[in-house]
């Protein structure tokens, strides 16, 4: 099993669930809402004459659990549901082992309940 994590901004956040549901028929996801930057180091707005700095933007952050055989499929359908076309400010996308997940409610693990399915 795998843990993919990605930061997206807002917007994109029911766009990029979809497009890895329809790419890989996996539906479960947690979503944190995140501030933060990148690169792009906040934005500046201006407001009635005077210039306002936004350090920190507003993201999300989805989590995915899934099985190792469609890891690549997953990310591959965030990065490109992701995409905004600015030139930067889209977020990241990283996957990473994970062991023992088990279910809270029934005491299975997932990848007993994900053989049966």
């Amino acid at each position: 099993m795998q843990k993919v994590e990605a930061i997206v901004i807002r917007e994109r956040v029911e766009t990029v669930i979809d497009a890895v549901e329809q790419a890989t028929g996996h539906v479960g996801v947690t979503v944190v809402e995140a501030i933060g930057h990148g690169r792009e180091r906040g934005v500046t707005h201006e407001y009635r004459g005077r210039v306002f700095e936004s350090r920190f933007l507003p993201k999300a952050q989805l989590l995915f659990i899934v099985p190792d055989a469609i890891v690549s499929d997953v990310i591959g359908a965030i990065v490109d549901a992701a995409h905004s076309g600015n030139e930067s400010g889209d977020g990241l996308c990283w996957s990473s082992p994970v062991e023992n997940v088990m279910h809270n409610r029934t005491g299975a693990s997932l990848e007993e309940v994900e053989t049966r399915v």
